[in-house]
């Protein structure tokens, strides 16, 4: 590898170190953002189960009598609050598992379930971070390794499209 391909390879390895190492802050600003969608959605569903729970009815009970009701509209406004007790419960599920996980493997739990709504708006306001963890660490390396192998096999196919012209040239 010569001088012009090595500092190539450093810049492209630190390139992407510097992306990677990002994705511990992510996470935690993505986990820092599904706490927020939850305490608004325990809000919501915490009410829903009170008022059940003042007609003599259990949750589900509860949204039952709406998918029976001949009104369109208490039949829709069933459906709407399942959908948000699932996704209540799919988000604390989340939680859990972002909260459990190792900070190195926080990333991939992120990209393995991620609700989109709170995902997009993460990246949306999404701010970098100085990546002083360990995890952060690990993933700028991981980055940066990453970066230098790209850098290389692209060094090697552009090496090895300039022989191939060489030779062609040759040839004729």
């Amino acid at each position: 590898m010569g001088p012009i391909a090595r500092i190539f390879a450093i810049v492209a390895g630190l390139a992407g170190g510097t992306v990677f190492s990002q994705a511990p802050e992510f996470a935690q600003q993505y986990r820092q953002r599904i706490g927020g969608a939850i305490d608004e959605l325990r809000v919501i569903v915490e009410d829903f189960n009170a008022q059940a729970a003042e007609h003599h009815l259990d949750r589900q009970q509860a949204l039952n009598a709406y998918a029976q009701s001949s009104d369109d509209f208490l039949r829709d406004r069933g459906v709407s609050m399942r959908s948000t007790i699932t996704r209540y419960e799919t988000l604390l599920s989340q939680q859990l598992h972002l909260g459990t996980a190792a900070p190195v493997a926080k990333p991939f739990v992120l990209l393995g379930n991620a609700d989109d709504v709170v995902f997009a708006n993460t990246w949306r306001h999404f701010v970098p971070g100085v990546p002083v963890s360990f995890a952060g660490l690990v993933w700028g390396a991981i980055g940066f390794i990453g970066g230098w192998i790209v850098a290389a096999l692209l060094g090697l196919g552009a090496r090895q499209a300039v022989r191939t012209r060489r030779v062609h040239r040759e040839v004729r």
